[in-house]
């Protein structure tokens, strides 16, 4: 290494890309293209610290395999960044076993944390969670440990594992205080904060109720049955129907739950679940049809019981019926949810994450930008959205795919 590349290679590490810049602008050597490519990545130039990242691989070729699948991490981490989730993560996973097969263990654990982190932004949690059980926390660098149980919280607070959760965030804060770090540090903090906030509304005939992620916890293992609007689920204890794939059914079971303990007239069931103001008798004879559905999923819950106007909620064994509601409303609360990271997002990364089409995503966003709730920045492939951060509650229980509530 010549004494250019190891001053700016200082600089870097001190957190002056500048500065390292000032010691390698002018070289178009593969490990100055790569000094280049991580200062604009820190500088927030994502694009062009790409096409810095790339040319720097290329130019490793597979004669410096070691250097090569260190930019390879790098980049994919600046993709990570911005959002962009294109292709599979196998390249990255390669440069991963490339590096531990060098004994570059770090970075080959760094490469593996990028892994679960781009899982979790696409809710594959499954994988995530596979991919963090691979990791020997135990071992890793206190940045890297810190990353890492950061990710275990969020896998946690998904499946409304509260306790674990805090725990790992606990086990953050004290390994980003040995990493020295003060983004890592808020982070953590920010993180952390995010339980004290509301994350569920509770509704029920005594009104509204805030509810933070402990007391939703506390609610679905109450016993009583849960009329879950966050992951369009009806729970008791630990028996689950999921209606996510039968929206007009939990816009039945929804708008029974929030009449109970009375009736509803078949003419607001008609209005809630079809959306049809001026009913006719079609639609009544479609409505006994799906009353009848909904009857048989929920049979092991509650009764629907025919009233003289409409039907009725009657949950067995005398418990109480509640709906858990989203911290806001509206259908695209996933979509703001994720725009509400701080982070800019492209169309199609969106509609991986949602498991949507990009032209459900696409009107979507152009319906929140008319309402003043997203904007855009640039044109065509370069465009991406954005939405101001949701203060006030946490938005875990908004994010996309969920896991199983256990």
């Amino acid at each position: 290494m010549d004494s250019l590349i190891a001053a700016s290679a200082r600089a870097l590490a001190a957190g002056d890309p500048l500065g390292a810049l000032k010691r390698v602008a002018l070289r178009d050597d593969p490990p100055a293209l790569a000094l280049r490519g991580i200062a604009m990545a820190q500088l927030g130039d994502y694009s062009r610290a790409r096409e810095l990242l790339r040319r720097a691989a290329r130019g490793f070729g597979t004669h410096e395999e070691q250097s090569r699948a260190r930019c390879i991490v790098a980049e994919a981490e600046v993709a990570l960044a911005q959002r962009d989730f294109g292709g599979s993560s196998r390249t990255l996973l390669a440069a991963a076993a490339t590096l531990e097969a060098r004994a570059d263990r770090t970075n080959a654990w760094h490469a593996r944390l990028i892994a679960v982190r781009r899982a979790l932004r696409l809710g594959r949690l499954a994988e995530a969670a596979a991919g963090l059980a691979a990791l020997d926390t135990g071992a890793l660098p206190p940045a890297l440990a810190a990353a890492a149980e950061m990710a275990s919280a969020e896998l946690d607070l998904r499946a409304m594992r509260v306790t674990p959760a805090v725990a790992a965030l606990d086990r953050a804060r004290v390994a980003a205080e040995r990493a020295r770090v003060p983004a890592l540090a808020a982070e953590v903090t920010q993180a952390r904060s995010a339980l004290e906030h509301p994350a569920a509304r509770r509704l029920g005939a005594a009104g509204e109720v805030a509810l933070r992620l402990d007391e939703v916890g506390a609610l679905l293992s109450s016993g009583d049955l849960v009329v879950d609007a966050c992951h369009h689920t009806l729970r008791v204890g630990d028996a689950r129907v999921a209606l996510a794939r039968r929206p007009v059914l939990f816009a039945l079971a929804r708008t029974l739950a929030e009449a109970w303990p009375g009736d509803v007239a078949r003419h607001v069931l008609i209005a809630r679940a079809f959306g049809m103001r001026d009913p006719d008798e079609t639609h009544r004879a479609r409505l006994r049809v799906e009353v009848g559905r909904l009857r048989a999923l929920a049979a092991g819950m509650a009764k629907v019981e025919a009233t003289a106007q409409g039907f009725r909620l009657v949950p067995h064994d005398g418990r109480a019926v509640v709906v858990l509601a989203p911290p806001i409303d509206g259908d695209q609360a996933s979509l703001v949810a994720l725009l509400s990271d701080g982070a800019a997002w492209s169309t199609s990364a969106l509609a991986l994450a949602l498991g949507a089409s990009q032209r459900t995503v696409q009107r979507a966003l152009a319906d929140l930008e008319a309402e003043g709730r997203v904007r855009s920045a640039g044109r065509a492939r370069a465009q991406r959205w954005l939405a101001p951060p949701l203060a006030g509650f946490t938005t875990i229980l908004l994010l996309p795919a969920a896991l199983p509530l256990e």
